[in-house]
């Protein structure tokens, strides 16, 4: 399994959502964020803004599946051809999950099977 984080364009987000949702990963996590780019920021005159407001999503789907969950945040997220500030997709292995309700540890199989 891999968990899935991606930093987002506040005004993203939604498409990002539906994206995920339209493509059958309705399981998301949302984090309001603020940080900086390789940009520094943004300045506007003699004004640095160097805390930039963002969206950060969580998602943990199956190894095979990681390919096509990237193209559908991508999809989504991107604001124009080479548009800094887009954001950034980050790729983890996920070595367990637990489900808290039930104490129930889950396999990638039996997260497949949710998501189908």
């Amino acid at each position: 399994m891999l968990m899935i984080r991606t930093i987002v364009r506040p005004e993203k987000v939604q498409d990002v959502m539906q994206g995920l949702l339209d493509a059958g990963y309705p399981a998301v996590t949302k984090i309001s964020v603020v940080g900086r780019g390789k940009q520094r920021g943004l300045r506007v005159g003699d004004v640095v803004y160097d805390e930039l407001p963002k969206e950060m999503l969580f998602l943990v789907v199956p190894d095979a599946d990681k390919d096509f969950v990237i193209r559908a945040i991508m999809d989504n997220a991107k604001t124009g051809d080479g548009k800094f500030g887009d954001g950034k997709i980050f790729v983890s292995a996920v070595e367990e999950v637990y489900t808290i309700s039930s104490g129930m540890k889950e396999s990638e199989t039996l997260l497949e099977a949710k998501e189908a």
